[in-house]
């Protein structure tokens, strides 16, 4: 495949996970009150959805090392089609649940072969540049979804919204069969027995290495989830926007995480991974401490919570590529296991986030704020400590 192609395939692949929760969150408040369901169960369908996502990578791993990273892509991605159709059409509050989890489960498979899939082709710090242009892509995908999520859901309903999810899928699946070639370049026959999961997965989880970029990851992406849980309740329904006015609000602070994946190619051959990383904490902590003391101020503005949270946003985009390739890095015979794992653990922190705001949203800000400031404090000290001191690329196991 063509480096161009590359980057489209991973465009692609990383850009289902905004289209299936960005795409959907202006019309979450609507759903909501059409089903006379709870905030609670508001959140489960963003949550639950993230922790299928997660457990799903445990098994789309090992599978992606036996058999290889194609034939994985087509089932993830043909179930991932089926259940966006099953949840346009719920009946209930709790089958939208069922099917959002379904779709969750079947997103893992595309996102882990996408990070597998950098490894497979290129080493650490190579992989962090491609990785970058992919969630580029990315990032201009997210950067659609919510202002189209908004007006599909303003003009028509969000049953509209949550139907452009299967059309994205049917899209990308046509791309994987038809140019996508197998990435993968000695499949692994002993991936899926027991003893050899075991021996990887401990292998993996206690690598320094491994750690320190899987926990800035997991830092970051709890503070971009932070915002996507509750960040339609508090513009729609505290700040008082209207569902379009709030996609373009995603729109603009995709456009800011796109900057950023910019500015982490420009980063990286003048500083290296982890200087580049320690500037992204610096930024992170800047806009979630600006955003938290505005709030504790009294100022409770739409430009008050989206502007400090934007130096975030540019944060999160040096982070996620530097992060993601650095903790598949060490493991090029279980790339698929390793990315799996990271993948878990991010998801598992978006899980019990939204968990948390399903029980503190309280009609104000603060939900929001504090949480992203806690994030951006995780982010700061482990780009400072643990990636400072672990986050060699040429780490082996």
């Amino acid at each position: 495949m063509s480096a161009t192609l590359v980057v489209l395939v991973l465009a692609l692949l990383l850009g289902i996970q905004p289209v299936t929760t960005d795409l959907y969150l202006p019309a979450l408040p609507a759903l909501t009150e059409g089903f006379g369901a709870p905030m609670s169960q508001a959140q489960l369908t963003l949550s639950a959805l993230l922790l299928a996502f997660g457990i799903s990578q445990l098994f789309w791993g090992p599978l992606s090392d036996r058999f290889g990273r194609r034939p994985i892509l087509l089932w993830g991605l043909g179930a991932y089609v089926v259940a966006a159709i099953g949840s346009a059409m719920a009946p209930s509050m709790s089958m939208l649940i069922v099917w959002r989890i379904v779709q969750g489960a079947a997103m893992g498979a595309a996102v882990m072969c996408a990070r597998a899939i950098v490894r497979d082709l290129y080493t650490p710090v190579p992989g962090a540049r491609v990785m970058s242009k992919g969630l580029s892509g990315l990032g201009v995908i997210a950067c659609l979804s919510a202002p189209l999520g908004g007006l599909m859901s303003d003009l028509f309903s969000w049953r509209a919204a949550l139907l452009m999810l299967a059309i994205f899928g049917a899209a990308t699946l046509f791309v994987i069969a038809l140019r996508f070639q197998e990435t993968i370049a000695h499949k692994n026959p002993e991936a899926l027995q027991p003893r050899t999961l075991v021996r990887n997965w401990w292998a993996i989880v206690r690598n320094p290495t491994f750690i320190a970029f899987s926990a800035l990851s997991m830092a970051s992406y709890g503070g971009l989830f932070t915002f996507l849980a509750a960040s339609s309740f508090v513009f729609i329904q505290v700040l008082h926007l209207s569902k379009t006015q709030y996609g373009l609000v995603m729109f603009c602070m995709c456009v800011f995480y796109v900057s950023g994946t910019f500015l982490c190619r420009w980063l990286l051959p003048r500083f290296g991974i982890r200087r580049s990383l320690a500037i992204a904490g610096g930024l992170s902590l800047s806009g979630g401490v600006l955003m938290t003391a505005l709030a504790w101020a009294g100022v409770h503005t739409v430009w008050a919570v989206l502007l400090p949270y934007l130096l975030f946003m540019i944060a999160h985009g040096v982070n996620q590529p530097c992060s993601q390739s650095g903790a598949v890095g060490p493991f090029p015979g279980s790339a698929g296991a390793a990315s799996a794992l990271n993948g878990f653990l991010m998801m598992l922190t978006a899980f019990a986030m939204g968990g948390w705001l399903g029980t503190h949203m309280d009609g104000t800000v603060f939900p929001l704020t504090n949480g992203v400031l806690f994030w951006s404090v995780c982010v700061a000290l482990t780009a400072w400590t643990l990636v400072r001191k672990y986050g060699d690329p040429a780490a082996k196991p």
